[in-house]
């Protein structure tokens, strides 16, 4: 779950609401349905996401929701989601505070050092102003350090 939210750069919420048809791993699509803003929209998957969807869904035999809780068909829930995290930040030594969010923050940041372009990003992120996109990926001293000088082609 939290591999897919970085790979895919999700809500806490579209995560939670996707299902099993939601998955086209033949065109390598998330679909995510219904997101802020009512808006369905597409991001890539990763072949190594495919493949752990793949053996998850061989194990668990999700019915309804492709994260399904105690009950078969039952939606996996905020708060299980939320220990899964904190427990995953501890086992990895990871002092400071870290949310969901920061996943999806995380993924876009990258994105943008590897020289994404931002419109792209935003489309990604499901953002309908690239002023929250703008906001949301900080300018990094990564990206900074890319930037060369007028002066140097003198």
């Amino acid at each position: 779950m939290l591999s897919l939210i970085y790979a895919c750069g999700l809500r806490r919420s579209e995560l939670l609401n996707l299902k099993p048809a939601d998955v086209d791993s033949k065109r390598k699509l998330l679909i995510i349905r219904q997101a802020k803003g009512r808006k369905d929209r597409v991001a890539g998957l990763p072949e190594s996401i495919i493949e752990m969807l793949r053996e998850y869904y061989k194990e668990e035999k999700p019915k309804v929701w492709l994260f399904e809780g105690q009950e078969k068909g039952e939606r996996y829930s905020a708060t299980s989601l939320q220990k899964v995290l904190q427990n995953s930040v501890s086992k990895a030594g990871i002092k400071k505070p870290v949310s969901l969010h920061w996943l999806r923050h995380s993924f876009a940041t990258h994105l943008l050092e590897s020289g994404t372009d931002l419109r792209y990003i935003q489309e990604l992120l499901g953002h309908k102003s690239s002023k929250t996109t703008e906001i949301y990926t900080h300018v990094s001293t990564k990206s900074l350090e890319k930037i060369k000088s007028p002066f140097d082609d003198l």
